[in-house]
């Protein structure tokens, strides 16, 4: 494709070839239309599992390179695609989003010393892309975006050895060849077939060279005017739960930056583990990682041993698909500072957001890159102290798109605003939405924000609109209460929470600091035990004579690595309070990082 290809105004000489101008232009093309066809492609999206979220991912995966390396002009078409390939890596998201990665890769390897491109140039380029994309996969699947990208390479190929072909002839025919293969796909997978549709990551492969190829038409005009809405029919897809494994619930990816990563060995270190949809994409210095885990922290730790693990994330399929099905419901989310109780986050469907933890030279996600059990015996080994950080706007932004794609919309119960920039992070990310979600100052942390979080869920299960969730939220949060007993207070002196002078104070009393959430939101210390062998049991005498009494209550207990004292604990509260329901779970570093292993978390609530 000549720049005059891509541009009708222009004489086309021969042979045709595609400038660095044209291209750049024709990508933006091209991306445009998969991000116009965002919506669509996720409600089609069955494979590999229905989480519905194939557009946003493939939308992102672009976005980050049309918000890049395609907002500058380029000269060399070579270096302009390395480029694509690169910030591809950086950006993709999801399975589809790391295979197109993959094959921008490609195609930068083979073009990077070609100042502009000719036909048969291209279709090496295109056939290299599609080579390296499908060895990207553990476990390739036809049917799917690479058989897709597989017969648009074929037919390039086949175009570039037919005398009298040029570049508009050729580009038109795999087009076509690659809408054939795409028609083909429910043929080729059952489930696509049952749920009467097209593979979505292959859709969005042929969105994409649709998009080209109307620039390809219409020159300069194509992008002044925006890319085409994308309207496919078709009945509307039947997403089954089951559908979902349990056991590897977590779509889960990272990039990872090092020398010479050698991609081989880290795709069967990964298989070795059980990791399912892997997709291993990359150069030998950047490589984004996708696969389906049971435990995220598995891949995470996997991938560190062959370079440095960034921009992790790890989304939960069976909310996802939870999300989905919920089509009137109102989303309830929170962050991990909460220690929202498993069970309770099933049960309510909340999407939880991981607080960031820095550890032994590592960056971890709450809970999902690394479990409360194995920061605890992680810290232990460390000379340095643990440090939490905020979760960035992006994966804040990440799951409000997500909901708010299926659901009416959504109320964040968030980590109170005096301890942490939480908060603030998700408020950022909620402004970006055209219909933002409400994020609510719960006041609290750990079992407090727990506690109003399980109510938003329950209430948001029960049909409630989001502005009825956000005002009972604030009428419960001055009647929650939150209290933190710790054990061991070197880690809450070295990190400046309490004076340093009261830690020999401490070690001579045997005193044991209590703290509360305060009115501001600030957790204060607010008295001391003499109880060391038995400081479960007077933690709850100390709580029980500071509640109303006749009250019925809602409780969380909470335990730093101390699953027997956190038994004791809730034993002795239910002996002494009138409780409707609790629940027993471990905290993690928004907690543990201060208080140290050993700390007890009491959350009270009025029962509804």
């Amino acid at each position: 494709m000549h720049e005059a290809v891509l541009d009708p105004a222009l004489p086309a000489p021969a042979p045709s070839f595609v400038t660095a101008a044209a291209l750049r232009r024709a990508l933006i093309a091209g991306a445009r239309r998969v991000i116009a066809a965002r919506e669509e492609l996720n409600r089609i999206n069955v494979f590999p599992v229905p989480d519905g979220d194939t557009g946003s991912n493939l939308a992102a995966t672009l976005g980050s390179v049309l918000h890049g390396v395609l907002g500058r002009r380029s000269r060399h078409a070579g270096e302009l695609l390395e480029q694509v390939g690169s910030q591809a890596i950086d950006g993709a998201r999801g399975n589809s989003g790391a295979i197109m990665a993959q094959f921008l890769v490609g195609l930068g390897e083979q073009a990077r010393g070609l100042p502009r491109l000719d036909m048969q140039a291209l279709a090496q380029a295109v056939r290299r892309g599609a080579d390296s994309a499908r060895a990207a996969l553990a476990q390739p699947v036809e049917g799917t975006i690479l058989s897709v990208i597989s017969a648009f390479s074929e037919a390039l190929e086949e175009g570039a050895r037919r005398q009298g072909y040029g570049l508009r002839e050729a580009y038109a025919q795999a087009l076509q060849r690659a809408r054939q293969a795409l028609a083909d796909t429910p043929r080729q997978m059952p489930m696509l077939h049952k749920a009467g549709v097209v593979d979505a990551g292959a859709r969005g492969f042929v969105d994409w060279l649709e998009g080209i190829a109307d620039y390809a038409e219409g020159g300069p005009r194509t992008l002044r005017a925006g890319a085409a809405a994308v309207h496919i029919e078709a009945e509307p897809v039947a997403h089954v739960h089951e559908d979902i494994d349990p056991q590897c619930r977590f779509c889960t990816e990272c990039l990872l930056v090092g020398d010479a990563i050698d991609r081989t060995a880290l795709r069967a270190a990964l298989e070795a583990q059980g990791i399912d949809s892997l997709v291993v994409a990359g150069s030998r210095s950047r490589v984004r990682v996708h696969g389906h885990a049971g435990a995220p922290q598995v891949l995470f730790d996997v991938c560190a041993a062959f370079g440095r693990v960034e921009a992790m994330k790890a989304d939960d399929m069976l909310l996802q698909q939870r999300s989905v099905e919920s089509p009137g419901q109102v989303a309830v989310i929170t962050d991990s500072a909460a220690d929202l109780p498993p069970v309770l986050a099933d049960r309510y469907g909340i999407p939880v957001v991981p607080v960031r933890v820095s550890l032994d030279g590592r960056d971890y996600l709450d809970r999902l890159g690394l479990s409360a059990a194995e920061f605890y015996r992680r810290m232990a080994a460390s000379a340095r102290l643990p440090q939490t950080s905020q979760p960035p706007p992006g994966d804040f932004r990440r799951i409000f798109e997500h909901v708010l794609a299926y659901q009416p919309a959504a109320v964040y119960v968030g980590l109170s605003r005096p301890l942490s920039g939480t908060l603030q992070s998700a408020e950022t990310a909620a402004r970006a939405q055209a219909r933002p979600p409400q994020c609510v100052d719960s006041g609290q942390v750990s079992a407090g924000q727990a506690l109003l979080a399980w109510r938003a869920g329950e209430l948001a299960q029960a049909g409630a609109d989001a502005a009825t969730i956000a005002a009972e939220v604030q009428r419960l949060r001055p009647l929650t209460r939150t209290w933190a007993m710790a054990r061991d207070i070197r880690h809450a002196v070295r990190g400046g929470r309490i004076p340093r002078w009261a830690g020999p104070l401490v070690r001579w009393t045997g005193l044991t600091p209590i703290a509360k959430v305060s009115a501001e939101g600030l957790l204060k210390v607010a008295g001391g035990l003499l109880a060391r062998q038995r400081a479960p049991e007077a933690f709850a005498r100390h709580v029980a004579r500071r509640v109303p009494a006749g009250q019925r209550w809602r409780l969380i207990v909470g335990h730093a690595d101390a699953l027997a004292d956190g038994e004791r604990l809730l034993a002795a509260l239910r002996q002494r309070l009138d409780v409707a329901e609790a629940h027993l779970v471990e905290v993690g570093p928004a907690v543990g990082a201060h208080a140290g292993q050993g700390a007890l978390v009491v959350g009270l609530q009025p029962a509804p």
